[in-house]
C-alpha cells in the first residue's frame, strides 16, 4: 500500500522491512521477500488511490505508518495519534481501511509462499536440502545414515497409508472468486523470475495490476452462507490446481530415489464434504451422492484431459516406428476410422480410451465429456480396465523405443488413475453416536422387540445388539413409514451402498461415530450396516465383513481415558476380531483434538492423546492380523492440534504410526497449504518424510518414567487451572461472548454448518472451531497456552532447580514435549495482549472484565516465563527466526484491523445497525484470519 516513492531504508509498505537492516546473509536471502511485498503493496496502494482518491489513500497511509511506528517501535505518541484517527472514522471510511489492511495481508501472503518456493529450490539447487527437516532430501540421508536400504523402504511404503482429509469447517473465510484471483497474482509473480526484457517486465506488471484491480473490486464477503454444494465445490479447486498433478510427481520423486522401484499406492485423499452430519442438518443422502458424483467427474475430466494431450504428443507413425500387437488390437477397437490417422495406432488407441472413458462420464456422472473423436464407447467396468489400457501403451512404446514419450504425460497419468480411481477421494462418513441410538431405538419399538433401547444398560444394549448382528433377518418392516429423522439416517447407509457398487469400495470406506463412550456405539453402527445391505454374512460367520470401517472418534478427556478399555471390550465380543480381519484387518481409531482441548485444556489434551495413542498401540500389538490406524482430527489452530504437520507425526509415542496415518485438513489451513501448487507439494512431501522417518526410525530415546511422571503432573495442574477460569467461573461464558467477536463470527456466511450443537451459550455446547476462531481474532489464543504457566508453578514449588532442570531435559530429548514447547512457542508469538486488553474493553460489565483479564494476564504471564525458563530464551521462536521475522513485521498490518473490529463492534453492540458497520466487523475478520494464517 506503499506509496511509490517509498524507499527500502523508510518504513515501507513491506512486513518484511524493518527500516535499513545491515546486509546479512539472512538479509540478502530475505530481500527478493521484502522486493516482492513492495511490490505488491505499491500496485495495491496505486490502485486504492486511483480508484478510491488521494483523501482515502492518504488515510491509509497515515494509519499505516503510526501503527509501525507504534507496534514495531513502540513509540507511544504514534499510538495516541492512531487512536485519534480510528476513533474518527466514519463507517465508510473505515471500510476502506479494513479492506486495503486486508487485501495487503492476502498479498503478503502469496509473496511469502513465492519465497518459501524460492528458498527450496535454491536448497536443491546447492545441496542444504539434505538439512531441511521435511524434505526427502533429509529423510533419505537419515534413512541411509541408519543402515535402511531402499528395499526395506520400498516395502514400508507398500504397507503404508498417508491421507490427507479436508473437511469443511466453517474458518476458511475466502471466496473462491478471490483464490482464484490470488492464484494469478502468484503465477504471474514467479513468471517475473524467469523475464529478462523491460518489455516483458511492464506487460508482467500490467497483468499483475489487472488482478490487483480485480480483488479491490470483488467483495471480499458472501452474501450468502455457504451451501455443502458450496464446500464441494470450493474443496474441488484444490484437486484441481494441485492434486491431481502434484500427488503424482510426488509418487515420481520416490521411485527416482529408489532407482526406479515400483511403489503401491500408499498416498491417498480423503474428504468429509459431504458426508460429515455431525451437527449439520445440511448433509444428507442427497449431498452424499453430489460429492462422490462432482469428484467421480473431476478425476474423469482430469483423465480425459490428459488422454486427449497423450493423443496429441503420440503422433507415432506405424510407417517409421513398430508397435505390439497389443496396442495394434487396442487401437482397432477404437473405433476410429478417420483416415488421417491410419498409420498412427497410438492415437487411435487413444482415442478408443477417450471414448470409453467418456461413457463413463456419462454412465455415472450425467455429464458429456468435450471432445468426441469418436462416439462415447463402452464404459469401463472400473480405473483397472482403463489402467489395463494405459498400460498397452506404456509397453509398446517400451519395446519400440519410446521410453523417453513416458515419463512427462503417460507416467503421471498412470499414477493418477491409479491413486484417485474413478472416486479420486474417500468420502467419509460421520454422525453422532446419540443419533444411532435414537435411530435403532424406533427400529426396536417398531418391531415390537425392545420398546426403550435408550435406557438399557449398557451389558443390555450390547446384549441385543449382537444378537441383531447374529440374526439374517432385518429389523425394518416394509409396510412401515418411519420417522423423518429414521429415514434419514437409513438413507445414508443406502446411499453409501449403491455409490460403493456404482463408484468402487474405496470411494466410501469410513464410518466414524462422533461421541463414541461405549462399546454399544460401535455396535449400533454394525447393525444399521447390516440392516441396509451392508453385511456380509452374520456375525459369528468365518467369512462375515462389513463394508464400511467403523472408526471411533475419541474427543473429551473422559473418552480419551476409556479408549483403550473401550476398544479392549469390543475385540472381546466373539466374531468381532475375525469380522474387523474379514473387512480388511484395520481399525482405524480417530483421536479429537479440538473437543479434547476446549474439555482440557492446552497440555492435558496432548498429555492424554499421547497416553491414548500408546495404550492403543500396545492393545492392537496382541491383536495379530489387524493393523492400528490413527485418525488425527488436527484443525488449524495449535489449541485444536494444528501447527506443522511434519513435527506432529515425528512427535507422535513411538509404535503409533507404522506407515499408517490419516489427519484432517481443515478450515484455511487447505487454502493456505494447497491453494499453491508449490507450496502443496512441500506439505505433501513433509507428509511422506515425517511417515518414513517415524515407522523406520529407531526412536532418538524412549520416554524415560520420570519424563512421564512430570508430563502427568503438569497435566494434572494445568487442567486445573484452565477448568477453574474456563468452567468452574459461572461469569466467564458472559466475558466470552462479550471480549470475542463469538456473535459477529456467526454472522459470517463461512460454512453450512451451526456454530453450536445446541442453541445455547454454553462453552460444552459450542464447537472447538468458533471457539478457537475467535480467540485468534481476540489475540488472545487462549486455547494454545492457558494452564501451562500455573502447571510448571505448581511442579517446579518443591525443588526449582531439579524440576526445571528435568523439564530442560525433557524438552532436549523428548519429541513429544519438544513439538508441544515449539507449537505453544508460536502461539505466544502470534499473541497480543496489549490488543487482547482492547477487547476486555467490549465486556459491559468493568468488574467482571478486570477480573477476568487479570486471570488471563497473570496465566499469560506464568507462561512465557515458563516457557523461556525451559528453552533458555527470552525471544519467541528463537529456533525458527524467518517465521519470527515474519510475525513481527506483520503486526503492525494485523494491528488497525484488530483495533477498528473493536471500534466497529463497540458500535454496532451499542445500537449502530448499519450495513457499513457490520461489513465493516467481517471483512476485519477475514482479514485478521488471512494475516495470522492458522486461526480455525
Amino acid at each position: 500500500m506503499t506509496n511509490s516513492s517509498d524507499s527500502p531504508s523508510t518504513n515501507g509498505a513491506s512486513p518484511a522491512t524493518n527500516g535499513a537492516a545491515p546486509a546479512t546473509n539472512g538479509a540478502a536471502k530475505e530481500r527478493p521477500l521484502i522486493d516482492d511485498i513492495r511490490l505488491l503493496g505499491q500496485f495495491l496502494g496505486d490502485t486504492i488511490r486511483e480508484q478510491e482518491g488521494d483523501e482515502t489513500f492518504g488515510r491509509i497511509e497515515s494509519i499505516r505508518r503510526l501503527s509501525v511506528a507504534f507496534e514495531r517501535d513502540a513509540d507511544p505518541e504514534a499510538g495516541r495519534k492512531l487512536d485519534d484517527i480510528l476513533h474518527g472514522l466514519t463507517s465508510e471510511q473505515a471500510m476502506s481501511v479494513i479492506r486495503a489492511f486486508s487485501y495487503f495481508a492476502h498479498l503478503a501472503n502469496i509473496a511469502e509462499d513465492r519465497h518459501h518456493i524460492r528458498r527450496r529450490a535454491a536448497h536443491e539447487d546447492d545441496g542444504s536440502a539434505l538439512s531441511e527437516p521435511g524434505s526427502l532430501s533429509l529423510t533419505f540421508k537419515l534413512l541411509a545414515g541408519a543402515g535402511v536400504g531402499q528395499k526395506e523402504v520400498a516395502e514400508a511404503l507398500g504397507r503404508s497409508l498417508i491421507s490427507p482429509v479436508l473437511t469443511a469447517h466453517p474458518t476458511e473465510v475466502q471466496r473462491k472468486s478471490l483464490l482464484d484471483a490470488e492464484r494469478s497474482i502468484a503465477h504471474l509473480l514467479a513468471e517475473r523470475e524467469g523475464l529478462r526484457s523491460d518489455r516483458e517486465r511492464k506487460q508482467n506488471e500490467t497483468l499483475m495490476r489487472a488482478r490487483i484491480a480485480q480483488l479491490w473490486q470483488t467483495r471480499l464477503l458472501r452474501y450468502s452462507r455457504l451451501s455443502v454444494r458450496d464446500e464441494i465445490e470450493n474443496a474441488i479447486g484444490f484437486y484441481q490446481t494441485t492434486f491431481l498433478t502434484e500427488i503424482p510427481r510426488l509418487y515420481n520423486d520416490l521411485e527416482d530415489r529408489l532407482n526406479g522401484a515400483e511403489i503401491a499406492p500408499f498416498f491417498r485423499m480423503g474428504s468429509w464434504i459431504g458426508g460429515d452430519r455431525d451437527g449439520n442438518p445440511n448433509v444428507n443422502a442427497e449431498t452424499l451422492t453430489l460429492a462422490v458424483k462432482r469428484q467421480c467427474e473431476t478425476a474423469l475430466r482430469h483423465f480425459l484431459t490428459e488422454i486427449h494431450q497423450l493423443g496429441g504428443e503420440l503422433s507415432i507413425s506405424r510407417l517409421l516406428v513398430g508397435c505390439t500387437p497389443e496396442l495394434e488390437a487396442l487401437a482397432d477397437r477404437s473405433g476410429d476410422e478417420n483416415p488421417h490417422r491410419e498409420d498412427e495406432p497410438y492415437r487411435r488407441a487413444l482415442i478408443g480410451v477417450y471414448s470409453r472413458l467418456a461413457a463413463n462420464l456419462q454412465t455415472l456422472t450425467g455429464t458429456s465429456a468435450l471432445r468426441h473423436a469418436v462416439a462415447p464407447g463402452e464404459p469401463y467396468q472400473d480405473a483397472g480396465e482403463l489402467q489395463a489400457d494405459l498400460g498397452v501403451v506404456e509397453s509398446s512404446l517400451r519395446a519400440n523405443h519410446g521410453s523417453a514419450l513416458i515419463p512427462s504425460r503417460l507416467a503421471p497419468l498412470r499414477r493418477a488413475v491409479e491413486v484417485f480411481g474413478f472416486h479420486l477421494a474417500t468420502v467419509d462418513l460421520r454422525q453422532s453416536s446419540d443419533r444411532h441410538e435414537e435411530t435403532l431405538a424406533e427400529l426396536f419399538s417398531v418391531a415390537r422387540i425392545e420398546p426403550a433401547y435408550a435406557q438399557l444398560d449398557e451389558p443390555k444394549k450390547q446384549a441385543l445388539l449382537l444378537s441383531m448382528l447374529r440374526d439374517p433377518r432385518p429389523l425394518r418392516i416394509s409396510s412401515v413409514h418411519y420417522s423423518e429423522r429414521t429415514e434419514e439416517e437409513l438413507s445414508i447407509f443406502e446411499a453409501a451402498r449403491d455409490l460403493r457398487k456404482a463408484f468402487g469400495e474405496q470411494a466410501i470406506r469410513h464410518y466414524i461415530i462422533s461421541h463414541t463412550e461405549t462399546v454399544s456405539d460401535l455396535l449400533e453402527a454394525l447393525v444399521l450396516q447390516k440392516e441396509c445391505g451392508m453385511m456380509n454374512g452374520i456375525l459369528g460367520d468365518a467369512q462375515a465383513s462389513a463394508q464400511l470401517m467403523v472408526v471411533p472418534l475419541f474427543e473429551t478427556i473422559e473418552d480419551l481415558r476409556n479408549a483403550e478399555a473401550i476398544m479392549r471390550a469390543f475385540y472381546a465380543l466373539p466374531g468381532v476380531a475375525s469380522l474387523i480381519r474379514a473387512s480388511g484387518a484395520h481399525q482405524e481409531i480417530m483421536l479429537g483434538y479440538s473437543d479434547s482441548n476446549k474439555d482440557g485444556g492446552f497440555f492435558t489434551s496432548n498429555w492424554e492423546l499421547y497416553r491414548a495413542s500408546t495404550a492403543l498401540a500396545k492393545l492392537f500389538k496382541q491383536h495379530e492380523g489387524v493393523t492400528l490406524r490413527l485418525f488425527h482430527g488436527r484443525g488449524g489452530t495449535v489449541g485444536r492440534g494444528g501447527g506443522p504437520s511434519y513435527q506432529a507425526i515425528l512427535a507422535q509415542p513411538p509404535g503409533t504410526v507404522n506407515g499408517q496415518i490419516r489427519l484432517t485438513e481443515q478450515g484455511e489451513v487447505i487454502a493456505s497449504k494447497y491453494a499453491n501448487p508449490g507450496i502443496g507439494r512441500r506439505n505433501l512431501e513433509a507428509l511422506v518424510a515425517a511417515s518414513l522417518e517415524a515407522t523406520l526410525l529407531p526412536p532418538a530415546r524412549a520416554a524415560s518414567e520420570d519424563f512421564l511422571a512430570a508430563a502427568a503432573a503438569l497435566s494434572k495442574a494445568s487442567m486445573k487451572a484452565y477448568r477453574a477460569l474456563v468452567y468452574d467461573n459461572p461469569r466467564f461464558v458472559d466475558y466470552f461472548f462479550a471480549a470475542t467477536p463469538i456473535a459477529e463470527i456467526a454472522e459470517l456466511n463461512i460454512g453450512s454448518r451451526p456454530a453450536s450443537r445446541r442453541s445455547t451459550r454454553r462453552i460444552e455446547d459450542l464447537r472447538a472451531i468458533p471457539w478457537s476462531f475467535s480467540w485468534g481474532q481476540a489475540r488472545l489464543t487462549l486455547p494454545g497456552w492457558f494452564g501451562f504457566g500455573s502447571a510448571v508453578a505448581a511442579f517446579i514449588a518443591d525443588a526449582p532447580e531439579e524440576k526445571m532442570a528435568l523439564l530442560r531435559r525433557m524438552n532436549a530429548e523428548w519429541p513429544f514435549f519438544r513439538a508441544l514447547l515449539s507449537n505453544m512457542d508460536m502461539v505466544l508469538a502470534k499473541a497480543d495482549m496489549a490488543i487482547a486488553k482492547r477487547y476486555a474493553g467490549l465486556v459491559p460489565d468493568r468488574k467482571l472484565a478486570d477480573e477476568v483479564f487479570s486471570a488471563l494476564e497473570d496465566e499469560w504471564k506464568r507462561t512465557v516465563e515458563a516457557l523461556n525458563g525451559i528453552v533458555g530464551s527470552t525471544d519467541r521462536l528463537a529456533d525458527n527466526p524467518s517465521l519470527a521475522r515474519s510475525i513481527r513485521h506483520r503486526f503492525p498490518y494485523i494491528a488497525p484491523l484488530n483495533h477498528l473490529q473493536v471500534e466497529l463492534i463497540r458500535r454496532w453492540r451499542s445500537g449502530e445497525h448499519d450495513d457499513k458497520t457490520l461489513r465493516g466487523i467481517l471483512i476485519s475478520i477475514n482479514g485478521v484470519a488471512a494475516g495470522l494464517r492458522n486461526t480455525g
